[in-house]
């Protein structure tokens, strides 16, 4: 690399106005900028490069202006473990603060199968919401990832996995046959991703670029626990599809296991639902219910799920619980579960259970915690955390 420095902020996570900024700062021609962006842009998103050496279309003297000033680098990797299942989950680092402190650890997950393969992302480190079956919920948030940070974890995901024109994983086991081995994006890592809302979405905005990491917003789902205000603005602002944390069908419950149904309860949340832009039997919001033995899950239970999202157009996936330690729950029976499922299946709902991938690596879903621990000093507080 041209005399990188790592230390120097990452051009990952910029948006094309941002990379417009770069290049003014290094003197570039205003006429000549728009060019430059699309090249630099392709370089990043859709090749996916590590090294401004190789981007030969740039001058000499330009990719050393620029790997003077800004890296390459994406979050680091502190560990990976790949689970029996194929499941890798990687604990990320990331950039340190102006102080020099080292950076605090995410998670991201990678859920591999025979066609296809589902990146699940993080939003915040830690979390505010205290789902009581969520073992990210145990720890206290620490802070909101920036764009780059958000970028960052599809970019190391791509560049572990192979996915770049001319790369190759390292490890191919368990990893699709396919050329395109990540489809689908999922935001159901850690954190409220409604509480990070403009750096998710510029995130997202970079994701779905055609001409860059290129996923369908019909690939992309963000999983919100509820939070009804930012639930119509983000359909009308980054147009993907949604997943609902409902988990159950009484307020009494719900106020239990997602607290946060105290400030927005469960009727408020389905007329958000409603209002979802572009809904439709073709864009069909994922309502995701925990399977709780002895909680949530009596025939009962799915009789009212169905009457609550009468008129909506859904999906239901049923969840297995994941167990982690200390946690007060355990996972309904398979027989139940099943006897569940048939009653939303007879009401027309789609009902996959989600089979759990990952458990043995504490990759499944409500199992993602990292040991970052929450900063005191004002510099890492979150400006917006509701409560």
């Amino acid at each position: 690399m041209v005399g990188s420095d790592q230390n120097n902020p990452t051009l990952v996570g910029l948006s094309r106005e941002g990379l417009e900024h770069v290049f003014a700062t290094l003197g570039v021609p205003e006429r000549a900028r728009r060019m430059r962006v699309a090249q630099l842009w392709n370089w990043l998103y859709a090749r996916g490069t590590t090294d401004f050496d190789r981007m030969s279309v740039l001058s000499k003297d330009l990719r050393a202006a620029l790997s003077q000033s800004h890296s390459l680098s994406r979050p680091e990797i502190v560990t990976e473990q790949v689970s029996a299942d194929g499941t890798r989950k990687w604990l990320l680092r990331l950039d340190a603060d102006d102080t020099g402190k080292m950076g605090p650890l995410v998670e991201t997950v990678y859920i591999p199968e025979e066609t296809r393969g589902t990146l699940c992302i993080s939003s915040q480190v830690g979390c505010t919401l205290t789902c009581s079956f969520c073992h990210t919920g145990t720890q206290p948030l620490v802070r909101n990832l920036t764009p780059s940070e958000i970028t960052g974890q599809i970019m190391v995901a791509r560049d572990r996995i192979g996915e770049w024109p001319e790369a190759h994983a390292d490890d191919p086991t368990g990893l699709p046959d396919v050329e395109r081995k990540i489809t689908n994006i999922v935001l159901m890592g850690m954190g409220e991703p409604l509480y990070n809302f403009e750096n998710v979405r510029d995130a997202m905005a970079i994701a779905a670029a055609s001409d860059g990491l290129g996923y369908s917003k019909r690939r992309i789902t963000l999983s919100t626990s509820g939070v009804v205000p930012e639930i119509p603005r983000w359909g009308k602002e980054a147009n993907t599809m949604l997943a609902i944390s409902l988990h159950a069908v009484r307020d009494d419950l719900r106020n239990e296991l997602v607290p946060i149904n105290r400030k927005w309860p469960i009727s408020e949340l389905l007329d958000a639902c409603r209002q979802y832009p572009s809904l439709s039997n073709a864009k069909r919001i994922t309502f995701e219910y925990v399977m709780l033995e002895g909680v949530n899950d009596s025939i009962a239970d799915a009789k009212e799920l169905v009457r609550l999202l009468a008129g909506i157009p859904a999906k239901i996936n049923l969840i297995p619980f994941n167990p982690w330690p200390g946690a007060p729950y355990k996972c309904s029976d398979w027989e139940q579960i099943e006897k569940f499922a048939e009653v939303v299946n007879r009401a027309g709902y789609a009902s996959p259970v989600r089979a759990p991938r990952g458990r043995d690596i504490m990759a499944a879903c409500g199992q993602l915690k990292s040991a970052s621990v929450k900063e005191r000093a004002s510099a890492r507080r979150v400006e917006a955390v509701a409560t």
